[in-house]
Order: C-alpha cells, then sequence, then structure tokens
C-alpha cells in the first residue's frame, strides 16, 4: 500500500505538467479502447457474477456488478463526455489587488492523491479514473472483491490507452486497482495521509461508516440514501404516480432511488390504491403506516407483492431493492419534518401544482438535492450535466450533492508582488 501511495503522489505531480488537450487525448483515446475491449470485460465480469452469486448478492446487487453491452457503451460515452467538458484547472476563481499593490489570485488546483472505495459497479472505476485523470488528480480505486476482474481490467485498459497516445508522458501510475481484496489493506492506505490527499467511498453505510473511522485523510461521503416523494393534496396524481414508479423502480438500488412514499391525506384515498397498483406489477413490498395500510392492501388486490405494517427503524432504512415505505402526512409542514427527522439529507422531491407549497418544502428540507415535480433518480453527475460523477455528498463543508470535476479541484492563492514587505 505504502509503494501504491508513493507512486500515486509522484504521478499526481507528473500529471500537473500535462496541458488540457494532453489529458483530453488521452480520455479519448481510453474511451474508444473500453469499447475496443468490451468481448474482454464481459468475460471478465462473468467471472466477477459468479463469485457474486456465491457471496449470496441480492438480485438488485448483481444488477449493479453486471456489465451489459449498453452499459459499457455507456461506461465509454461517459469517459467520452468527461473529456468535452471545460477545464476546471486553472481557473481564477477571485483576484483581488491590496492597496499596497500586491495582487492576489485564487486559482483551482488539483487536489492531488484521492483513493475511492466502493462496492460492486465496475462502471465507478472508469468514471472515478476519467473525472480524477481530466482534473490532473491520481486516483487509487478500491472496489469489492465481487469486482475485482472487471475493476483490474477496465483500469488496465485505460492506462495502456493513455500510454499509447502520450507515450512517456502518461504517468503510469495515475490509475491504481489495489491488486488485493484483503480489507487490511484499507486502513493502511487510509493511513498513509503523506501520500493520499482524499478518500471517497461509495457503496452501503457500514462500508462508508468503517472507511470514515479508520481514515488519517478526509473524507468525502454520504452514509446512505432514505429519499423521499411527497405527494402534496394539490399534486397531479397522474404525474405523481409516473414520479414515484421511476424513483422506486427504475433502479432501486441505486442510491438516489425513492425509500419512503409520503402521501397528503386529503388524496391519499385516491392515489394509494392506483399507485400501489402500479408498483405491484413489480412485486414492490409495501411496508405501510396505519392509515395507509388498508388503502395499500386495496390497491393491490390479489397481485403478489407483500404489505405489511411499518415497524421499528423502517423509515430510516435504505433497501437498495424493490421494498418502499408508506406513511399518510397531514400537510406539507408535516411531510417536512418527516424528511428532516428520518431522511439522510440526500434527496427528496414534492409533486404539487402549489408554487407556494413547493417553495416551502424545497427551502425547508435539509437535503443535497431537492426536486419540485422530479423524480429523485436525477441526483446523478450525469444527470446533472457534470460528465460521470466521482460520487454524491450530502456533507456540508465543501462538496454537496453530486460531485463533478469541480468538486475534485481544490485552490491556491499565488500573490504576485513588486517588492511589498509587511511592515
Amino acid at each position: 500500500m505504502t509503494e501504491l501511495a508513493r507512486a500515486a503522489k509522484g504521478a499526481s505531480r507528473e500529471l500537473a505538467c500535462l496541458n488540457t488537450a494532453e489529458r483530453n487525448r488521452a480520455l479519448e483515446a481510453m474511451a474508444d479502447a473500453l469499447d475496443l475491449a468490451a468481448p474482454q470485460l464481459q468475460e471478465a465480469n462473468a467471472r466477477d457474477l459468479l463469485v457474486g452469486r456465491d457471496l449470496g448478492l441480492s438480485g438488485a446487487m448483481l444488477d449493479r456488478l453486471t456489465l451489459t453491452p449498453d452499459r459499457i457503451r455507456a461506461m465509454a460515452a461517459g469517459v467520452r463526455e468527461v473529456a468535452s467538458l471545460p477545464d476546471p484547472v486553472g481557473r481564477v476563481l477571485d483576484e483581488r489587488t491590496r492597496p499596497n499593490g500586491l495582487l492576489l489570485r485564487k486559482v483551482s488546483v488539483p487536489i492531488g492523491v484521492v483513493v475511492i472505495i466502493y462496492e460492486s459497479r465496475p462502471n465507478v472505476t472508469a468514471d472515478a479514473a476519467s473525472l480524477c485523470f481530466k482534473t490532473g488528480n491520481a486516483t487509487i480505486l478500491r472496489g469489492g472483491k465481487e469486482a475485482l476482474n472487471s475493476n483490474r481490467l477496465i483500469a488496465e485498459t485505460m492506462v495502456a490507452a493513455g500510454r499509447r497516445v502520450l507515450g512517456d508522458r502518461f504517468p503510469g501510475a495515475a490509475i491504481q486497482v489495489v491488486p488485493t481484496p484483503d480489507r487490511e489493506a484499507v486502513p493502511v492506505l487510509l493511513g498513509l495521509s503523506q501520500y493520499v490527499d482524499l478518500c471517497m467511498p461509495r457503496g452501503g453505510e457500514s462500508l462508508i461508516r468503517a472507511v470514515t473511522e479508520c481514515s488519517r485523510v478526509p473524507v468525502i461521503k454520504h452514509y446512505k440514501g432514505v429519499c423521499h416523494v411527497y405527494v402534496d393534496q394539490e399534486a397531479d396524481l397522474d404525474m405523481a404516480e409516473q414520479i414515484v414508479f421511476n424513483a422506486k423502480c427504475q433502479r432501486p438500488s441505486a442510491c438516489n432511488a425513492a425509500e419512503t412514499l409520503l402521501v397528503h391525506r386529503a388524496v391519499a384515498p385516491r392515489f394509494l390504491p392506483c399507485v400501489s397498483s402500479r408498483l405491484a406489477t413489480k412485486n414492490v413490498e409495501f411496508h405501510a403506516d396505519a392509515d395507509s395500510l388498508p388503502l395499500v392492501k386495496f390497491g393491490v388486490g390479489n397481485r403478489t407483492s407483500v404489505v405489511r405494517p411499518v415497524a421499528g427503524a423502517d423509515f430510516e432504512t435504505e433497501y437498495n431493492d424493490y421494498v418502499i415505505n408508506v406513511a399518510v402526512v397531514d400537510d406539507v409542514a408535516a411531510a417536512i419534518r418527516h424528511v428532516n427527522q428520518h431522511g439522510s439529507a440526500h434527496s427528496d422531491a414534492i409533486v404539487t401544482s402549489n408554487a407556494a407549497t413547493a417553495d416551502r418544502f424545497l427551502k425547508e428540507v435539509d437535503s443535497a438535492a431537492v426536486y419540485w415535480n422530479a423524480s429523485t433518480r436525477f441526483t446523478d453527475g450525469g444527470e446533472f450535466g457534470m460528465g460521470a460523477e466521482i460520487g454524491i455528498s450530502t456533507d456540508k463543508i465543501g462538496a454537496r450533492g453530486p460531485m463533478g470535476l469541480e468538486e475534485l479541484c481544490s485552490y491556491k492563492w499565488i500573490g504576485v508582488g513588486s517588492g511589498q514587505i509587511r511592515g
């Protein structure tokens, strides 16, 4: 781990010498190489899927692990999109001249060495590597043992492509995958604060907490995604049904998938039977409060979905599966209280035609992303126009929400004088 981190630190300094055109040319080559390597990537991924099944991963988690031809194309397209984005490095963020004539500039610079720790999703390897490379950061990638073959091949493919177009100017340690699944490697790596500048864990709450507790370097994180959709009394109920179905079912394993549906009491008798019947087409399991339980049961009818009373810590649970909590609330104030009490400050949505009600929800819900008449599934770097994302943060200091290129930059102050000294 020490050699890995030391090499990354050296690579980060070499990356700082590459100009925007060189970095973009390497990224375009990496994207082309990923497209060409699709058959080999699927073979490596097939071996990982066998490991995942042996580990007892759920269907949703196996889906996150799977590299289909479409996902490989999307992965390569994400790298190309990163290449096409403006380079945030070297931007002048602030400039001022002091009374003594000293000129000060605040300029964006790479962070340095970024460690990404993640589970299952091998496309994160390409996303993280491309974003870090674009911003002049060296990256050390540590995926789960269930994705080791896929992750290694993705990184090797990208490094080989970079070397082909940049030759000796391409620092080979710019993109590295931790070669061992041994858990003890993580605290060792995150103890090397002299080499590693930042860690971003992506995965379940237990992984993120374990990383945060053992790390001696700064960690940007979100612990879990307990996201809500609130359907107001003035909602377009057809729109609301579409949004709820998308937020829960489009990709239930994602951190921005809805885990709780809140419905205004005035529309619950009309809305819950319809939306629960729609969700039941995906065999969604319902955990319903006392007021919603009879309405959800009615809506499910003879379908195969499970319906049970909400219990224990359900409202604080990130299911990552076809499971949703349901609760009836009296008004928007009650919905806001519920979200702020039980949510994880990730992504929450209101469906309403009342602008004043929406404005109150948007202002008072304390989350990284808040939506009016849109699905929570949009909390994503690609959907925000950032290209691939490095992660999502619910922290309030530093980056918050989806993290793209700008969030991978720090800054330095540059002073230009003409002999000024401080008296």
